[in-house]
This record gives C-alpha cells, sequence and structure tokens, in this order.
C-alpha cells in the first residue's frame, strides 16, 4: 500500500512539473491564445475588464481590454461639453482583435472625422463595444445596459450581413450560451433561458469565477482551448450551410486558388450563404423578420434618447474579391443575380423606417477591383477571407467618416449645438 501511494504521489508530482515546463516552454516561445471573454448575465459573454495578450490567430494584435470591459482605450463615462461622442455596437469586426488599436475603423473614422467642417472646433470620440459573436439581439441589449451611460450622440450599428441575420436567430445560431428575441404577436420579447441552464448557474459563482479567471492566464489552457476552437471550425467546415437541399460548394478555382483549402460555402469564416438570396426556408425568412424588427427596436430607443442611428453593413469576402470572375462563380452557384441582397433589404428597411444605412460592400467592391487588392484576410490566416486586414479598416473609417460628415453638414446635434 505504500508503494502504491508513492507511485501515485511520483506521478502527482511529475504531472505537475511536466505542465510546469511546458507553461514556462510557451511563455518562452511566445506561443498564446488569450481569452478575454467571462460569462455574462445580460449578455451571455462580455469582455473581461483587464484582459489582455498577444493575438495570432488571424492577424497579429496585442489586446487588452479596459477598465469597463472594452476593447478601446480608458473613457470617461461623463461626455465631455461641446464634443460629437459616438458609440460603435458591433461583433468581431468592430472587436477588431487582427489588428492594433491604432488600425481598427473605429479608430480611424475618430481621426478622419475631425475634418469635418460641421464640428468646427469640438472633439470628435468614438466608443468601441463590439464584441466578437454578437449578434443584434446582444448589441440591443448592450445599447441598454451599457452604452446610453456614455450619452452618445451617435449610436452607429457595424452590422455583417454574413452572419448577424443567423445569430439572431436560435433555431439557425444553435447556441443556449447567449440571448435571444422572439417574435409575439408581431412583438419583440426577450428568450433569456441561458440563465436557466445550471452551468451557467455555476459559472456564476464565485469559485467558478476565480478558477476560470486563473485557467485563462495560463498558456497551457489557451493551448487547448485553441484545439477545441479549430476543431469546431473543421466540423463546420465539413458541413457547410446551405439553401434548401442544395449544398453550396465553392471549389479553390473561385477563390483563385489562395491555398489548398476548399471555399465551402464560407463556413470556416463564420459566413452563411443563404443571406446572398431571398429567403424561401421558413426559419430563414423568420430570421430575417426577427432582425428587422431588433433594427427598428433600436431605432426607436435611439431616437428616444435624443440621439441620432447609424447603420454600416459591412462587406463579406466573397462579396468584395478583387476578381469579377471568382464573384461571378459564387454567384451561380447561389443562382443569385448579385452579392448584395442582404445590404439592399437592410437599405431598404432604413428608408422604410426612417433611419440612415451605409452599404460599404459595393464600395469595397469598386475599390478592391480597381486596385486589384484584398481588403479581408492575413497572410497567417488566408488572404482573401476572414476579417478586414489593415486596408480593409483604414477603407471603412474613411467611407464612414466621409458619410456621417455628410450627415452631420445637413442635420444639428445636441452635440454641436
Amino acid at each position: 500500500m505504500k508503494r502504491w501511494r508513492n507511485n501515485v504521489l511520483l506521478m502527482i508530482v511529475g504531472t505537475l512539473l511536466g505542465l510546469v515546463f511546458c507553461e514556462i516552454g510557451l511563455r518562452g516561445a511566445g506561443i498564446s491564445y488569450p481569452i478575454v471573454y467571462q460569462i455574462d448575465g445580460d449578455l451571455g459573454a462580455s469582455l473581461r475588464p483587464g484582459a489582455e495578450g498577444l493575438w495570432k490567430s488571424e492577424g497579429e494584435a496585442y489586446i487588452r481590454v479596459n477598465s469597463a470591459g472594452l476593447r478601446d482605450r480608458e473613457h470617461d463615462r461623463v461626455k465631455p461639453a461641446q464634443s460629437l461622442r459616438i458609440a460603435v455596437l458591433g461583433d468581431s469586426f468592430a472587436e477588431a482583435v487582427q489588428v492594433p488599436l491604432e488600425n481598427t475603423f473605429w479608430w480611424v473614422l475618430e481621426q478622419e472625422i475631425r475634418a469635418c467642417p460641421a464640428l468646427g472646433d469640438r472633439e470628435s470620440e468614438v466608443i468601441n463595444f463590439g464584441v466578437s459573436g454578437y449578434g443584434t439581439a446582444q448589441e440591443l441589449i448592450t445599447l441598454r445596459h451599457r452604452v446610453w451611460s456614455y450619452s452618445p450622440d451617435i449610436v452607429l450599428l457595424a452590422f455583417v450581413t454574413g452572419n448577424d441575420i443567423r445569430n439572431n436567430s436560435r433555431v439557425l445560431e444553435q447556441d443556449s450560451k447567449r440571448p435571444f428575441f422572439v417574435l409575439e404577436g408581431g412583438q419583440l420579447v426577450p428568450d433569456l433561458r441561458f440563465r436557466d441552464s445550471l452551468g451557467f448557474r455555476l459559472r456564476q459563482t464565485a469559485v467558478l469565477r476565480w478558477t476560470y479567471q486563473g485557467l485563462n492566464s495560463l498558456r497551457i489552457w489557451q493551448v487547448v482551448s485553441e484545439a477545441r476552437r479549430l476543431a469546431k471550425a473543421r466540423s463546420a467546415q465539413s458541413h457547410p450551410r446551405s439553401i434548401g437541399a442544395d449544398t453550396l460548394d465553392v471549389s479553390d478555382k473561385a477563390v483563385g486558388a489562395l491555398d489548398a483549402t476548399p471555399w465551402n460555402g464560407y463556413s470556416e469564416a463564420g459566413l452563411d450563404a443563404p443571406v446572398y438570396v431571398e429567403p424561401r426556408d421558413p426559419v430563414w425568412k423568420e430570421a430575417w423578420q426577427i432582425t428587422e424588427a431588433l433594427l427598428v427596436s433600436m431605432r426607436n430607443e435611439v431616437k428616444e434618447k435624443g440621439a441620432q442611428f447609424f447603420v454600416v453593413t459591412l462587406s463579406n469576402a466573397p462579396q468584395v474579391h478583387p476578381d469579377q470572375e471568382v464573384r461571378r462563380t459564387f454567384e451561380r452557384h447561389l443562382g443569385a443575380t448579385h452579392l448584395f441582397y442582404p445590404d439592399f433589404r437592410i437599405r431598404d428597411l432604413g428608408q422604410r423606417q426612417n433611419f440612415a444605412v451605409l452599404n460599404l460592400a459595393p464600395l469595397f467592391q469598386t475599390y478592391a477591383q480597381d486596385h486589384q487588392v484584398f481588403l479581408h484576410g492575413f497572410e497567417n490566416s488566408g488572404i482573401g477571407r476572414g476579417h478586414w486586414n489593415k486596408e480593409g479598416h483604414r477603407l471603412a473609417g474613411q467611407l464612414i467618416a466621409q458619410n456621417l460628415c455628410s450627415a452631420l453638414n445637413r442635420t444639428s446635434l445636441p452635440g454641436l449645438q
């Protein structure tokens, strides 16, 4: 018995020493996959205040989350007098961990809009509330619980047509760890069942919060989490999303043979091919109805606060590929006349419901084709796919600033009076 106990003890000590040396080795090699998220009772998940680390999975940037849980610099809650404050809502394109802070579109926007004649000598300030994975439902909740304490003059919603519609549907998203809204009698009703799970309640306890905070700082745990994420991504890639019974499969040739990985409906990038055509499936029709109702509800709440609501539909990689033939190949697979159906649908909603919409994808497509540049993707993750690179962010920030400046020249805002 004594020998057995000694063997077990030696095994435990050896394992712990192995983990310690492995942790030291990972840190010495600079290998990290920062986990900057925490469980959140309102939103399912949010950014963890004070979290930081080097992100290198797609692009490269050192990520810091400020004391308020925003991927941004520190901001005072009280809006400075005689200033224009813009709050940005969005998902991973707004969080933008792929590029350094000063290269994000909202940072560029803040610099560019300072030259707007309507501002005169007033300062501009852009605050980023973007969190990866958020849909419009979580962005509406963020508006209600986080944004208004900063008293913004403009609320800018960065809308990603490639996945935001799906994010807003419990059926399509199949994520039990986030809030949703459902339509009942034509009215939006919160669906907060994620709070009822045993796992959620346990992770809300102080002990598990402390435990996960410690684990998330360990490089070994980060590597394990990244391996799980990659496995999930590969699984999604092998089961591309479809329209009805027709599976969409766009080959290597369709993307200009950028790498050896088939372009299966962009599932590897978390994008949905069905958004490019008018929905025929009842579930997708409902997802669109919920999305549109969320946008109108957001418009109403912004208007009630005396601010202005501004929607920017971003670009998806297949929409803005610089090779026209690549885009046409993708369109033929979809049976679509063009790749801007979701952008124009939201533009038309804005015209009916009286809120401003800027469609970036058509402008990006023209720029990419004229200059033969990729606005999405990085060398370490695949050029021409995924999130905006530095050039994409720069162009977005400049175009949004130009559009906002034109609107400000026509409109009087409280912050400019």
